[in-house]
C-alpha cells in the first residue's frame, strides 16, 4: 500500500513538472493559439538566431510577448528567448510568440499582415 502511494505521488508530481513548464500554446485550424484561444503572431524584424525580440517598449505594449514561467524549458518546436529587462518569452521555431491587444475574442486576428510585418504564427 505505501509503495502504490509513493508510485502515485510521484506520478502526480512528475505530471505537474511537465504541465508547468509547457507550451501555453494549442493550435486551431492550423493557427497558434494562447491556451484561451487568442491568435498568436510573429514579428518579421525579429531575427529568430539573435535569440532575442525587437519588439520592447510601446511596441510590447501593443503586441503582448507570450511570456513564460520562470522555471519554464524549452519543448520541441518550442524555444525560449530572454526579454529585455527580464524575463523569458515562448518562441516558435525560433520565431518570438505574441498576442494583439485588438484581438478581443479568441480566434479575433485582427493583427494579421498589421503594417506588413505581423503574420498569424501557424503551425
Amino acid at each position: 500500500m505505501l509503495k502504490q502511494l509513493a508510485t502515485f505521488c510521484c506520478a502526480v508530481f512528475l505530471a505537474a513538472c511537465a504541465t508547468s513548464s509547457a507550451p501555453p500554446v494549442k493550435v486551431t485550424a492550423g493557427v497558434l493559439v494562447t491556451a484561451s484561444g487568442m491568435t498568436l503572431y510573429t514579428f518579421d524584424k525579429d531575427v529568430p538566431a539573435s535569440g532575442r525580440s525587437s519588439c520592447n517598449g510601446q511596441c510590447a505594449v501593443t503586441w503582448p510577448p507570450l511570456m513564460a514561467a520562470a522555471d519554464a524549458k524549452p519543448v520541441g518546436d518550442y524555444s525560449l528567448i530572454a526579454r529585455e529587462g527580464g524575463g523569458q518569452q515562448w518562441a516558435y521555431k525560433g520565431k518570438p510568440l505574441y498576442t494583439y491587444i485588438g484581438d478581443q475574442s479568441p480566434n479575433d486576428m485582427r493583427g494579421k499582415g498589421m503594417n506588413g510585418v505581423w503574420q498569424v504564427a501557424t503551425q
